[in-house]
């Protein structure tokens, strides 16, 4: 039943990140994230907090605006409680401003509620990000 759990959970992410690949915040949150969701990018300048699904989904609009790029999950690791995973991925794609290409490393930690993301803060490197 633990297993399920983790795996529904893991299976929530890579559906999330798909939305991504796509650059689509309506295909990377409707299904994957609840609506009281906060997403955290505490190396971003300035540190970011983005609190509900509509905050997040204008914030990535823009974001997807300016970044195109894949994630692929390098490393998962389970916590206790089923519903928390880390991961670690890595993404790559292009600046779509200038065409350079793009490619970061990530650890993040997400909480889940029923199947779906209620909590995700994103450690990156912001010297990759700045463009």
């Amino acid at each position: 039943m633990v297993d399920n759990q983790r795996q529904r959970n893991l299976e929530t992410v890579r559906r999330a990140f798909a939305g991504i690949a796509a650059g689509d915040a309506a295909q990377m949150l409707d299904d994957n994230y609840d609506d009281d969701v906060v997403i955290e990018f505490p190396y971003s300048s300035p540190p970011t907090r983005i609190e509900t699904k509509d905050a997040a989904r204008a914030y990535l609009t823009k974001a997807f605006e300016v970044f195109r790029f894949s994630l692929e999950i390098t490393d998962v690791y389970e916590g206790l409680d089923p519903d928390l995973l880390v991961l670690e991925f890595t993404s790559e794609g292009r600046l779509l401003t200038t065409g350079a290409p793009y490619g970061n490393r990530y650890i993040a930690v997400y909480r889940f509620r029923d199947g779906r993301i209620v909590h995700q803060r994103e450690f990156y490197n912001p010297v990759a990000s700045a463009g």
